[in-house]
Parts: C-alpha cells; sequence; structure tokens
C-alpha cells in the first residue's frame, strides 16, 4: 500500500522522505573498512589460486548485521560466468539445521518432543521404541549413515523414496545402542524429515518455506532435491586427483531429502545466521537445546548439538557446521555471542577451500576486534595519565571508582611514565555475565598491568591498572 499520496504539502513529501532515507540508512550496516575488505579479498583469492576450486561466495555478519557479501571467481566455466553474489549454490549438510529448526517450532507447539520415540510418527523402524528424536538430530540414534562416501555412488544417481532409504538403513541392525556413541548419518536426518512432515501436516518445505525462510526473510531457497539448479546460478564441479575440474554428477531425486536438499545465496544463509543471534525465529529454550552439546550415556561430550557443530574457537563459543553434496561445499560459522557468522559456499566437492576461507577470515575479524579493543584501552589509558576519562564509556558503577582523587592518583603515577611503547591484550575469559581482559603496557623502565570487565553492552564495569 503507498501513503506517498496521501501527504499534499510538497515540503511534508519532502521531510516524509528524508525521514524514510533516515530511518533506512539507520537500519543498514555499515559496511567494512577498504583495509578489512582489501584483506579478505586477499585471503579469498589465494585460497582459490592455491586449491583450483572455481569460485566462492561470502557473507560476513558483524553485529548482527550483514557488512559483507562477495563472490569471486567462475560460476561456471563453460560457457563462462563470473560468480556473483546473487547465485545459488548447494549448502549440503548446513540444510540439517533447518531440518532442526522445524522440529524444534513443532516443540513449540505441542505437535512432539524432543524425547519421543521415532515410533510415534514412523513405524517399524529398528528400536523405534528406544531412540528418540534428539538422537537423531543429535546423530547419536545408531542407525547407519546411507552416504559415507565423498563421491556419488551409481545407485545414487536414480530416484529413490525416503521409505526406500529407510527400509535398506534404518531397518538393520544399528550400529551401536542409542545414546552411546556419536556417529555422523544422514539417515537420521531423513527420519527426522518424516517426522516433521507427520507431525505438521505438511511437505517439509513448505513447512519451512512457510515457518523459517519467509519469516527470516530468505527468498532464494531453492530444492535441489527435485530440480538442478539453474543456469544463473553456480555450477558444481569435481576434479579427479590434481586434474582440471569436471562438470559434477547429479543426485536422484530423493537422496538429499531432509538431510541436504537446499541450495541458497550466501546472503540467505547468514539471514539465518543473524535470526540465530538475535534468537528471533524460536523461543530462547529453544535455542538453547540446538546449541547445547549432547553428552553421550558415559558422560562424554560430543561437540554436537541438535543439527549443528558446537565448539570453541578463538576463544568464542561457534555454533559451525559443513555442507557437502555433488559439486559443492560450504561452511558456516556462528559466534552467537560475538554476534559475528561468516558463510562460505564454493563450487567443487571433496575440498577444503570453503572450512579454510571460513576460518582464516573469522581469525581475521577477531584480530580486527582485538585490534580495536586495545586500541580503546589504550586511549583510556592515555587519558588516565593525564588525569581524564570519557565517562559515557563506564557504568555507573564503574564511574563511581574514578573519583577526583582517583582521577589524580591515576595522572600522578602514570603520567610520569610517558607514551606506551607496547600495549597488548594478554587474556580474555567470561565471567559473571561480563568479559574480563588483561593488557601488559610497556614502558622503557616498567612494566603494568591492566585489566578491565565489559558488560555484554560493551559499557565497561571496571578498569584498573597495576604493577605487572
Amino acid at each position: 500500500m503507498n501513503y506517498l499520496p496521501r501527504l499534499r504539502n510538497p515540503r511534508a513529501v519532502f521531510v516524509f522522505i528524508l525521514l524514510v532515507a533516515s530511518l533506512l540508512k539507520a537500519q543498514m550496516p555499515a559496511p567494512i573498512s577498504n583495509e578489512l575488505q582489501g584483506k579478505v579479498d586477499a585471503i579469498v583469492r589465494q585460497a582459490l589460486a592455491t586449491t583450483g576450486v572455481p569460485s566462492a561466495s561470502i557473507a560476513i555478519v558483524q553485529n548482527g548485521a550483514i557488512t559483507y557479501l562477495q563472490a569471486y571467481g567462475d560460476g561456471r566455466i563453460e560457457p563462462h560466468l563470473s560468480a556473483l553474489p546473487s547465485m545459488r549454490y548447494s549448502i549440503g549438510s548446513i540444510s540439517k539445521q533447518f531440518t532442526a529448526g522445524a522440529v524444534l517450532l513443532l516443540a513449540e507447539q505441542g505437535k512432539l518432543s524432543l524425547d519421543d520415540p521415532v515410533s510415534r510418527f514412523v513405524p517399524d523402524l529398528t528400536r523405534g521404541n528406544e531412540v528418540t528424536i534428539r538422537e537423531l538430530l543429535s546423530h547419536t540414534s545408531g542407525y547407519q549413515d546411507y552416504w559415507p562416501q565423498d563421491y556419488v555412488p551409481p545407485f545414487m544417481l536414480r530416484a529413490i523414496t525416503a521409505d526406500k532409504i529407510l527400509d535398506q538403513w534404518a531397518r538393520k541392525p544399528l550400529d551401536f545402542d542409542p545414546g552411546t556413541e556419536w556417529q555422523y548419518s544422514n539417515t537420521n536426518f531423513v527420519i527426522a524429515g518424516l517426522i516433521v512432515e507427520k507431525a505438521s501436516g505438511e511437505p517439509l518445505l513448505q513447512f519451512l518455506s512457510e515457518h523459517i525462510f519467509a519469516p527470516v526473510g530468505m527468498k532464494s531457497v531453492m530444492n535441489i532435491d527435485q530440480n538442478r539448479l539453474t543456469e544463473t546460478d553456480a555450477t558444481g564441479y569435481l576434479r579427479y586427483a590434481l586434474g582440471p575440474p569436471r562438470l559434477a554428477p547429479k543426485e536422484g531425486k530423493g537422496w538429499l531429502f531432509a538431510a541436504g536438499e537446499l541450495a541458497m545465496p550466501a546472503e540467505d544463509l547468514a539471514k539465518w545466521d543473524i535470526s540465530i543471534i538475535k534468537q528471533t525465529l524460536l523461543q530462547p529454550g529453544s535455542y538453547a537445546q540446538m546449541e547445547k552439546e549432547v553428552v553421550l550415556k558415559n558422560g562424554l561430550g560430543t561437540r554436537y548439538g541438535l543439527g549443528v557443530d558446537v565448539r570453541q574457537e578463538f576463544g568464542e563459543r561457534v555454533i559451525e557446521h559443513g555442507g557437502e553434496i555433488s559439486g559443492f561445499t560450504a561452511q558456516n560459522m556462528v559466534f552467537p555471542d560475538t554476534r559475528m557468522a561468516v558463510v562460505v559456499l564454493v563450487n567443487q566437492d571433496s575440498v577444503g577451500a570453503s572450512a579454510d576461507i571460513a576460518r582464516d577470515i573469522a581469525a581475521l575479524l577477531f584480530r580486527e576486534n582485538a585490534g580495536k579493543q586495545e586500541e580503546q584501552s589504550r586511549e583510556i589509558f592515555v587519558a588516565l595519565q593525564q588525569g581524564k576519562i570519557s565517562r559515557t564509556l563506564f557504568t555507573d558503577n564503574c564511574n563511581t571508582y574514578f573519583t577526583e582523587q582517583s582521577l589524580k592518583d591515576f595522572a600522578s603515577s602514570l603520567g610520569p611514565l610517558g607514551s606506551p611503547t607496547e600495549f597488548k591484550q594478554t587474556s580474555r575469559q567470561d565471567r559473571g555475565g561480563m568479559t574480563f581482559r588483561s593488557f601488559e603496557v610497556h614502558f622503557p623502565q616498567k612494566t603494568v598491568e591492566v585489566w578491565e570487565r565489559i558488560m555484554p553492552d560493551g559499557k565497561i564495569e571496571e578498569y584498573q591498572v597495576g604493577t605487572k
């Protein structure tokens, strides 16, 4: 609906346009700096040159917003088509977290429980009255994986149904007792997809479209279990040893159901990551279930949640998953606590380029953040050498610490040391809902230590200086 014609006064129209423009600008994230962009571009181009992967499409999320989208290389080699950010790439097993998300939504609606036996929805599976939905989503069920290979076996070129997959791989003896081991299995998610359909009364992709893709704003998702990517999307390739890229075969219909059927641009996957960071789609308890490491019956952790890897990297919690199907690999890293994510999609299978690029970009972003944190702490230190502070940086509690007397003591004791020759972060950890950071400050004749505690909103709760 267009409300603009209601504004008859030209000046009112002009003011209205300015207001809308300013609101849109406020919602737009600031792009990454030219310097950072150059470093990201160098990482990706070097990886493509080293591995020979035809192309990569990336998305970067910072502070809960997309700050960079770019594609590199050849989306198609012959006839040539340069990679574009709008191109869809298959994301392979990253699709599993969408199936897991659908299950969690249905649990919120009271239509199932994660601890329901799978037999409630899918009959006649081996020990189906013992295996739970949670064990499916966490790969602790014991059902054998139907596709452990990194290529497409001949039988997978023919179409199949989900029930036929279960006949061959889920109606045979389990590989282990439920909950006693962790073993990745695509079969688990075929079962989970059928459970979504039974519990919702809708086809899986219809449920995903209505309840996940549309609310999150993912506008270009495609189900490549039923159809090939289009001529304007990326083309998938494989390599035999170190040979040239060859067109990758397409799996037969049905093999990717619920476990690897989705294709999308990097931007759409980044939107999903933002919904995880901001917890906008599921209830907080559901995100907690998804992101919690599942523990085996013997007490060992699996480093896996529900459809996602759960680990620590760069000192931060990361919700991660890779994906691979014929012709494509992908990596998705979400750092919820720092509101950051990195998406990398490439159009070649059996290669580690997407994971390597994602980790290198994430490491770069954390180095940039650490540099900014060091710079802010250094600026505070230099100001304190002069008996000054910018009180807007601190919480009310911390501002009470910086009394007139304390500022005089900071200035009289630190000022004579002169300018620091080095100011570097030495540790970081979380405690009491705050982030603790310590820094070493070097002078020609002395070294002192700075430690600070930061609230989730970025305000400084504590800033102290002592001898090293």
